[in-house]
């Protein structure tokens, strides 16, 4: 894919980074919005209209916002056409063939599919614009007048594919007040570095064995076997998208950006409730800002908290991509935080940790087969067999060959969602030899991704479907 490619690395980045240095201050944003043009061209060159189209279309939202500042009938018909609109754009060219294939099953019509390709981070740019024209229209964040500033806004490439989302109004400022410092730099530097790692040594490796399983037929391997393989998409897909994430991150530190953090350790949970506190912080934030909250929350009751949280998950869900598997991911989900929002917690409290933590990893993996399978029978039938319904046993030689090779580079995996390890670089080496140090360990990582990638032509990102 685009972003993980050799040229992309050792070409595009550092010719980017050498331009935007070199220019003057009011021409920064204007580099980044013609370079994250062009990268986005890269990868899927008509689609540019649509990000073009997205961006002048919120921009025109805003000023007409300011313009009717007096007048909050005009105001709320400018917020319903932003919302409206995006979601048109949104839902032609993600959901049209998944809305005509089951009107055709419903209805037993005949209707052609359209075949339109989905736009790398459609899902993601789309979020970011709509926040910007509802940011301006509840007065929490200024009207942008620099087409220029809001299209790099739009279009910033270190995390335009896979977010994190970026909400307006956390960037606002950042916009056309920010300033770029060596420490800056080299902390996005050293990020970015550890971001990649995370995609090319642990999350590619680690799916490959994912890879061979979700291959076979589910209901003929062992027990063990399934445990095993969901395990591994767990692994792969932590590190596959909260590796991008740390590389968007740390792009964004080197062009003076701070971008709020996506992931915090989500593994160690002891609830589903924490672990959606920890994973794809920004879209649990996004629909907790502009969904959850005006709907209500949970300031009417128990029963309105608890359809709340039903349409938050569904929409959630449904997010991911055009499948029912990815709307029955996200309203299983909402059970579980409602049943744990009723009384699950306490209990969970009163636990002792290893029950909690077993109790939540269980959940989470159960929750990976739903999403990991479009088809819902397959990840019916996976998940039987992981609970002993398969025909192949409790153990066999196939997990027993599939743990000697992939064993060690799991426990390492594993190793890596605790953050002892970010503790002890943080106290031993924040001081005096720091730059050193954690300079020198992330050239050993680049180095080592930069060799795999050379040799290597299993390079997935599982994130460009949504």
């Amino acid at each position: 894919m685009v972003f993980s490619s050799i040229p992309f690395l050792y070409f595009f980045l550092p010719a980017v980074l050498v331009l935007y240095f070199a220019v003057p201050r009011r021409f920064k944003n204007l580099v980044l919005f013609l370079t994250s043009l062009l990268f986005y061209a890269w990868g899927e060159p008509v689609y540019i209209i649509i990000m073009l189209v997205s961006t002048v279309f919120d921009y025109i939202n805003g000023l007409l916002l300011e313009r009717f500042d007096k007048r909050p009938r005009a105001r709320k018909a400018v917020l319903v056409m932003a919302v409206v609109g995006n979601l048109a754009i949104l839902t032609f060219f993600k959901y049209s063939d998944f809305f005509i294939s089951n009107l055709n099953a419903i209805a037993n019509l005949d209707i052609g599919m359209l075949g339109i390709a989905l736009p790398i981070g459609i899902s993601f740019y789309t979020f970011q614009t709509m926040s910007y024209s509802i940011d301006v229209y509840r007065r929490e964040a200024p009207v942008q007048h620099n087409i220029i500033s809001f299209g790099a806004y739009v279009t910033l490439f270190p995390q335009l594919i896979a977010g994190p989302i970026v909400r307006y109004s956390t960037i606002a400022e950042q916009l056309d007040n920010r300033k770029e410092t060596f420490e800056m730099f080299f902390d996005g530097l050293v990020r970015f570095c550890a971001g990649l790692a995370k995609k090319v040594l642990l999350a590619n490796n680690i799916g490959a064995l994912w890879n061979e399983v979700s291959a076979m037929q589910p209901e003929g391997l062992s027990v063990l076997m399934a445990w095993l393989g969901i395990i591994a998409f767990a692994l792969q897909i932590y590190f596959d998208f909260s590796g991008y994430s740390d590389m968007a991150i740390g792009l964004g530190k080197m062009f003076g950006f701070t971008f709020l953090e996506n992931f915090n350790y989500p593994y160690i949970s002891k609830s589903i409730t924490e672990f959606w506190r920890r994973w794809h912080i920004s879209l649990g934030t996004w629909f907790r800002e502009y969904v959850y909250i005006p709907l209500g929350g949970n300031r009417k009751g128990a029963v309105m908290t608890y359809i709340n949280i039903f349409v938050v998950w569904f929409l959630t869900g449904f997010w991911h991509g055009a499948s029912w598997n990815f709307a029955v991911w996200g309203l299983y989900f909402a059970v579980i935080l409602i049943l744990e929002k009723a009384f699950l917690l306490k209990a969970l409290d009163k636990a002792p940790a290893f029950v909690s933590h077993l109790y939540a990893i269980v959940l989470i993996l159960i929750g990976w087969v739903i999403f990991s399978f479009d088809s819902l029978s397959v990840g019916i039938t996976y998940f039987k067999t992981m609970f002993g319904m398969g025909t192949g046993g409790v153990v066999d030689d196939l997990f027993l060959y599939n743990l000697r090779s992939y064993g060690p580079i799991i426990l390492v995996g594993i190793a890596a969602c605790v953050p002892f390890w970010k503790r002890f670089v943080d106290k031993h080496f924040c001081h005096g030899g720091r730059y050193i140090i954690v300079g020198v360990l992330a050239f050993i990582a680049l180095a080592l991704c930069t060799i795999y990638l050379v040799d290597s032509s299993y390079n997935p990102f599982l994130y460009f479907r949504f």
